[in-house]
């Protein structure tokens, strides 16, 4: 009973804001208008009410009815750059200002995207559907609350009989309108692809920035450590030189700081060699790494894995680089005793949990180790959230999509419920219209045989005799036609979602 109550509620209001979308399609109207006339500037203020709109209904619908709708619109346009002149280029036209180029920018966004025109369409339409699914059942409420006053024996009982059956429909009701808004108002291929692209390109950008000045690092550290160790070991042997027959004493010396300059060297080395891709890494695997990592750490770390095969070696590598940046502010930052490490999967997904017992307060926005690592998982659509509250403890979780996409044998996903009756009903009954009562009255009618009793189109009048033939045979073919189109459309979507993850995979 609560059900249906809330439900009620729900599709009043629903039905109520849907009555307001009145206004919008008659400023609509005017913004076509004149828009035809040249006043372009009205376009974008109405698109973005218009937005507004409908990522409301997006969100009610998500929350009341159960069936969230992401939105549908390509990413907007990047910001204008300026020219190495400090001028702004917008097609063959130069700017002083980005004001202008952006503002073309966003009109022609706007104008393009399709989401704008299905948002339009859903706009017209929405009175209409929501006054048939939402509102018609209030409507009949109301002719039987007014049926005292104007009282009929036939009228008055179906009156209550529909009122009754609305009430008790309207959870079906509000789901029908809600796959009405999940069917204009979902993305489409094209905006997620088009996301997907631009956050590549922001991921390349960054991981281009961040390998970059990891040269540069490399670059410094061997210019101002082994290379400089070797440069003085150079000089020293050429005093070693000199001295061997006149002071042998002083020269035997000068060898042995040379032996030391050496280990040094070679240390240094081997640590350059450690920050870029350490041995350990590449010969046992992640697990065997990051124990070796928690044995030189000064704190007590219990390290846990539950892999069955390796990921990748750059997913290996982000993963380990990472795990090792939260150790490092784990010690110097947060002040920690001990810290648990587990490393697990979860389906095709690399997850890594690192707990300590610090101080906490750990904030990417404040930290540049913890942003670096979100830049360095952000390359294989990784993500780190991180729950540190005041006083600690700190958890950082890191969560490494299809990671693990080569260990799993492919996975047959189900057809839904629906596809699956009509695809039932198709080859239990498609035989039905297309041969009783399609191909044997077609051989009897050019045959000019006796008319059978199951041949119903036998019977009709002459001139409506063919047409039905044909439409019980055209009902046949498209019954069998839908019930083998769909699981062949069902496991090509599933095929090439599944391709193209793995050639983003393989594009890493």
């Amino acid at each position: 009973m609560r059900r249906h109550v809330v439900a009620i509620g729900q599709a009043l209001a629903l039905g109520l804001l849907a009555l307001t979308d009145i206004v919008l399609i008659a400023l609509s109207l005017v913004s076509a208008m004149l828009t035809a006339l040249g006043m372009i500037f009205v376009f974008p203020p109405l698109v973005g009410l218009i937005r507004r709109r409908t990522m409301l209904v997006r969100e009610l619908t998500g929350r009341w009815l159960g069936t969230p709708v992401a939105p549908s619109y390509l990413p907007p346009p990047p910001p204008p750059r300026p020219q190495p002149d400090g001028w702004y280029r917008y097609e063959r036209q130069l700017y002083k200002t980005p004001w202008w180029p952006e503002w073309n920018n966003r009109w022609k966004w706007l104008f393009t995207d399709p989401a704008t025109w299905r948002d339009g369409l859903w706009l017209f339409l929405n009175p209409v559907v929501a006054g048939t699914f939402l509102l018609l059942p209030f409507a009949v409420a109301g002719c039987f609350l007014a049926a005292p006053w104007y009282p009929n024996p036939v009228a008055t009982p179906a009156a209550a009989v529909a009122a009754l059956a609305a009430v008790i429909a309207m959870p079906w009701l509000l789901r029908g309108y809600g796959w009405w808004n999940h069917l204009l108002l979902s993305p489409t291929a094209r905006s997620v692809l088009a996301g997907r692209v631009q956050r590549l390109d922001r991921v390349r950008l960054e991981a281009a920035d961040s390998q970059a000045a990891e040269l540069r690092r490399i670059e410094r550290d061997l210019h101002d450590g082994a290379q400089a160790r070797l440069v003085a070991m150079g000089m020293t042997l050429g005093a070693v030189e000199e001295l061997m027959d006149r002071d042998p004493a002083a020269a035997k010396a000068l060898l042995a700081k040379v032996r030391e300059a050496s280990s040094t060297a070679l240390v240094e080395l081997r640590d350059l060699v450690r920050g870029i891709h350490p041995p350990v890494l590449a010969e046992r695997g992640l697990g065997d790494a990051v124990r070796a990592l928690a044995l030189d750490s000064p704190m007590k770390v219990k390290v846990t894995v539950d892999l069955k095969t390796r990921p990748d070696s750059p997913v290996e590598s982000a993963a380990y680089f990472s795990i090792s940046e939260l150790l490092t502010n784990a010690a110097r930052h947060g002040g920690a005793e001990r810290v648990w490490i587990d490393i697990s999967r979860q389906d095709r997904t690399l997850r890594v949990t690192v707990t300590d017992d610090g101080s906490g307060g750990a904030d990417p926005s404040r930290g540049s180790g913890l942003r670096g690592i979100e830049r360095r998982l952000a390359a294989f659509d990784g993500v780190l959230a991180i729950s540190s509250p005041p006083g600690g403890p700190t958890t950082a979780t890191i969560d490494l999509p299809d990671a693990l996409l080569w260990s799993e044998p492919e996975t047959k996903v189900p057809m839904p419920r629906w596809k699956a009756v009509v695809v039932g009903l198709g080859w239990s009954l498609g035989w039905l219209p297309l041969f009783p009562q399609g191909l044997v009255p077609m051989v009897v009618k050019i045959v000019g045989g006796e008319e059978s009793s199951w041949c119903l189109a036998l019977y009709l009048p002459e001139p409506w005799q063919w047409p039905m033939i044909v439409f019980n045979i055209l009902l046949g073919l498209g019954m069998y036609s839908v019930a083998l189109a769909l699981p062949i459309a069902h496991s090509r979507r599933h095929s090439v979602t599944e391709n193209t993850a793995r050639r983003l995979v393989l594009d890493r």
